[in-house]
């Protein structure tokens, strides 16, 4: 979905996850951030809304490169605990609406990670949270040029 070079979607460090992630997104890269999420993930995007199935995280993935959209994480702590981890990330993140508006959202995510049997981690839960009254998607169309 990207002219530019792949973006690796192994993860073997659960603090690189959330910019593994960004990575991805800013590469225009849908499939590689679809591949950052275990098959059963859940993610609450920063507007609110609960995407909980491979075919909407990839819609949102593609909605948002589609917005011409550059993402900035700022680490805050990750924990792990066997198998599973959390990171906290403090983010940024600049976008174009349906109606070419530039929108600049900001606001915390926390992410809860589970360690696969090849020894990768994956996101299970995304919250993104939007700082409050920072602007989010005003339309659920899609950019112009969006798919």
């Amino acid at each position: 979905m990207s002219s530019q070079e792949p973006v690796n979607s192994r993860i073997d460090d659960p603090a690189r996850l959330p910019f593994a992630y960004a990575d991805a997104l800013n590469a225009g890269d849908a499939d590689a951030v679809l591949a950052l999420f275990h098959q059963d993930a859940t993610m609450r995007t920063f507007n609110g809304e609960v995407l909980a199935d491979q075919e909407a995280l990839l819609a949102e993935a593609v909605r948002t490169i589609a917005a011409q959209a550059h993402l900035t994480n700022k680490p805050r702590s990750t924990l792990i605990g066997g198998d599973t981890a959390l990171s906290i990330v403090d983010w940024d993140l600049e976008a174009t609406l349906p109606d070419g508006t530039r929108i600049s959202p900001t606001g915390t995510t926390m992410a809860v990670a589970r360690r696969s049997a090849d020894g990768s981690w994956r996101f299970a839960v995304l919250n993104c949270q939007g700082a409050v009254g920072s602007p989010g998607w005003q339309s659920t169309e899609s950019p112009a040029g969006g798919r």
